[in-house]
């Protein structure tokens, strides 16, 4: 769609001067203990410890390998352009005082909230550490790590150190991504009033601020985690440990991102949806006032969820992809070049951190081709946005594919198999391939151009059961290109990898498993730039509702309208993005965690049979607990909207001068209701999530003890998380698309088509888009972080099933 001249360049006129009512809720800006240490310290000394703390990394990655020092280069630059980033944004003015005050508001409710929640996070992740250090006290050691005199004692406290370091990089992440976005939202609200380009480069802009800084953390801990290892233990000296089996120890840091973004995600998605869906509820539907309106007493608590849910959450998410993506790759790689006794194992070991740091440098200029500004003499219409995000999007995809391939020849070239690291280039090939299919299935699917989307709001002219009918089989449908295109893009890889040349001392092929590793590298190889356009959804969502509180003229909400009806697409199509990830890593970490059983064991483990009764058993309670926890987080959402919704209607009640602007609406009491029932809600289905693998597998382990089946306990967890993995694809899939396609088929009426706003259809559709909410933003996401959660916790916790 292309916009009028009009919108483009929106009237800076006064607007009405009717009353209005807006927050004064502003408290003292909250700052994390690390911040407000730093900034005590003298600038001097800061500096001095900057360049201690650089130096001893560079040294670390000195004795380790030069491929680490190359890493940690990019990875600091690519923190330096986010400081650039983070200036260009905040140094754009905040518009008018009304639009001050409401993004105050929100960013006291964003952040007092974030406090709390991982205040909460914090304490059940120390839990946890102690049980991990208790268990990993007393359990077996591998062979390798006997012969390298790793005790019992160490190997729980590098795992204990590990989770811990992933739990806090991965609430950084979190943290940065509501850091930026409480920040740009009104610079984006303050834009629109001028210029539709110049919002939409600010909100591409703060959500790139946000993607490298995530993207970087999550290489950097790695890479520092993995020197240190190296130095400390004295890998590859004589007697120490081979470096081959070096990544098993970092298994512990891809658990404590995963069980961070679990809450992160559970939490996030019951606030923001809690309060959407109690706000529309009463104010949209009953009421009949816009979306975000300052009469709604649950606006800020929505607009707050935008930040708390889509922002930091993701921020999580999408960290805890990256991380436990490298740690399963690099699993692989060190033992496919074990088996295949290949002289220099550091390439295929340190192959998935040089990918995600050329991710920096092109996600870098994707993110810097979105120009704010345009020839003032053409008076053509501008470009949708979209548009202009999908051309950033294919510049990065075609950098993608010219560094993975230099890449590959640079450290997969073997003497043993000359063309090895062509086929793997290949196989990268095919995960950016898929990658631009699951985007461009998503955008199909939720974006209101294509078919889909528009029948679906042609089915709410008939009534609110036929829209919920729609949407439904909408949701079901969307299943199908993205499975296909995993299929494909999975016996695609392992071909390619088998057919590498790589074979261990038999003949047999080795590389299969780790071409599908390269492809899930390949698919993530453009993650910085997808994170980019994910955020710039909740900072869209954000601006136009201070636009609307604020009574901006219509001319700027029709700016706010239309990004966020991309920022809508751009969300759900990088939710697609990310299950295809996470059923591409939860397959690498499934590997994985059949290795590492087999090294404990010392048996042989290279299938699960299914049918065994016990491991078909295990199946079906690995299906079970994804219908059950999607069961759980949907009913959080609804418990928590059914608050609101009766605090709304009292404030209405006993406040009848709020719809005609005379009292001001007590906003504070539903920001209040929405956090203390998001931090009650998220703990059932969170540790449903955690204690169903541990306890399958220790029960199972009994049964085969006293029935002679040593690896019992192991295989029926092995099927229960090959089972989840399944369903659980499936599930978001559905879940994501048909929310974020009742969403759109809602923004599609409101531009005026099948009546427009007011209309029976568009009441229809806000009430397929209330349905959809808890599916999109809470449950599916919740779900493919809880897939590789399974993944990481049955790989930490192995030896207990033993």
């Amino acid at each position: 769609m292309m916009m009028d001249e009009d919108i483009e360049q929106a009237s800076l006129m006064s607007f009405n001067d009717r009353p209005r009512a807006f927050p004064n809720m502003r408290g003292k800006t909250y700052n994390p203990l690390i911040f407000r240490i730093l900034r005590k310290l003298n600038g001097r000394v800061l500096m001095i410890l900057l360049l201690f703390c650089f130096g001893a990394i560079f040294y670390m990655g000195a004795s380790t390998s030069p491929i680490i020092v190359f890493v940690f280069t990019v990875c600091i630059f690519s923190f330096l352009l986010s400081v650039y980033l983070t200036k260009w944004v905040l140094a754009k003015d905040e518009g008018p005082p009304e639009m001050v005050q409401i993004s105050d508001a929100i960013r006291d409710g964003a952040e007092g909230f974030f406090r709390t929640q991982y205040s909460t996070i914090s304490k059940m992740a120390i839990l946890l550490a102690f049980v991990i250090l208790c268990i990993y006290l007393f359990r077996n050691l591998t062979p390798q790590q006997e012969a390298a005199g790793l005790g019992r004692a160490m190997s729980a406290y590098i795992t204990v150190a590990a989770f811990l370091l992933g739990a806090l990089c991965s609430g950084i992440a979190g943290y940065v991504g509501m850091w930026v976005s409480v920040r740009a939202n009104v610079r984006v609200s303050s834009a629109a009033r001028r210029s539709a380009r110049e919002a939409l480069q600010i909100a591409v802009r703060a959500g790139g601020f946000s993607a490298l800084v995530v993207v970087g953390m999550a290489v950097i801990g790695i890479a520092i985690l993995y020197s240190t290892f190296y130095v400390w233990l004295g890998v590859d000296s004589p007697g120490g440990m081979n470096v081959t089996d070096l990544p098993l120890l970092l298994v512990g840091y891809g658990f404590g991102a995963s069980f961070v973004a679990l809450f992160a995600q559970l939490g996030g998605g019951i606030y923001t949806k809690g309060a959407d869906v109690g706000a529309d509820l009463v104010g949209k539907v009953e009421q009949g006032i816009p979306e975000d309106d300052p009469r709604n007493p649950a606006v800020i608590a929505d607009l707050v969820g935008d930040n708390v849910g889509d922002c930091a959450a993701r921020g999580a998410d999408l960290f805890e992809s990256i991380a436990a993506e490298i740690i399963s790759a690099m699993i692989l790689g060190g033992t496919m070049a074990k088996k295949c006794k290949i002289e220099d194992p550091s390439g295929f070991i340190l192959f998935p951190l040089v990918v995600h740091s050329f991710d920096l440098v092109i996600s870098s200029i994707g993110i810097l081709s979105i120009k704010g500004t345009r020839d003032a003499s053409v008076k053509s219409p501008v470009e949708d946005p979209m548009a202009v995000l999908q051309k950033g999007y294919s510049l990065t995809i075609i950098l993608a594919v010219l560094t993975f391939g230099a890449s590959t020849r640079w450290l997969l070239y073997t003497e043993q198999a000359p063309s090895a690291w062509f086929n793997f280039a290949l196989c990268g090939l095919v995960g950016i391939i898929t990658a631009y299919v699951f985007v461009w299935i998503s955008k199909y699917y939720t974006d209101y151009k294509h078919e889909p989307v528009r029948t679906l709001a042609l089915a709410s002219s008939t009534g609110h059961g036929t829209n919920i009918i729609a949407g439904v089989s909408l949701g079901l449908e969307s299943t199908a290109l993205p499975v296909l295109a995993i299929s494909v893009a999975i016996i695609s890889a392992y071909w390619l990898g088998n057919t590498s040349g790589l074979v261990d001392e038999n003949g047999i092929p080795t590389g299969g498993l780790f071409g599908t590793a390269v492809a899930t590298m390949g698919m993530l190889s453009t993650a910085a730039y997808v994170l980019t356009m994910d955020m710039f959804g909740p900072i869209a969502d954000n601006a136009g509702g201070i636009v609307e509180m604020s009574q901006q003229p219509e001319s700027v909400r029709e700016i706010t309208d239309l990004l966020d009806a991309v920022g809508n697409t751009t969300k759900a199509t990088t939710k697609g993005f990310a299950i295809g990830s996470a059923a591409l890593a939860s397959f690498l970490l499934f590997s994985a965690y059949m290795d590492e059983v087999s090294a404990f064991a010392n048996l042989p483990f290279k299938e699960v049979d299914i049918a065994i009764p016990e491991v078909f058993v295990g199946g079906l309670l690995g299906s079970m607990l994804i219908f059950l926890f999607s069961a759980w987080a949907c009913a959080a959402v609804g418990r928590t909207a059914q608050e609101v919704v009766n605090e709304v209607r009292r404030q209405f009640i006993e406040r009848p001068g709020i719809m005609d602007y005379k009292e001001k609406p007590d906003y504070s009491r539903c920001v209040a209701i929405v956090a203390s029932a998001a931090l009650r809600e998220m703990i059932k289905p969170g540790v449903l999530a955690i204690a169903s693998p541990i306890v399958v597998g220790l029960v199972f382990r009994i049964l085969g003890y006293y029935t002679g089946q040593p690896l019992l306990g192991a295989k029926v967890v092995a099927s229960m998380l090959m089972f989840a993995t399944v369903c659980g694809i499936l599930m978001a899939l559905f879940l994501n698309t048909a929310g974020g396609a009742w969403d759109n088929a809602k923004k599609y009426i409101e531009t005026g088509a099948l009546g427009g706003k007011g209309s029976e259809a568009h009441k229809a559709a806000v009430t397929g888009d209330t349905v959809g909410d808890p599916f999109k933003d809470t449950a599916g996401p919740s779900i493919h972080v809880l897939i590789k959660m399974l993944a990481t916790i049955t790989l930490v916790m192995a030896p207990v099933f033993l």
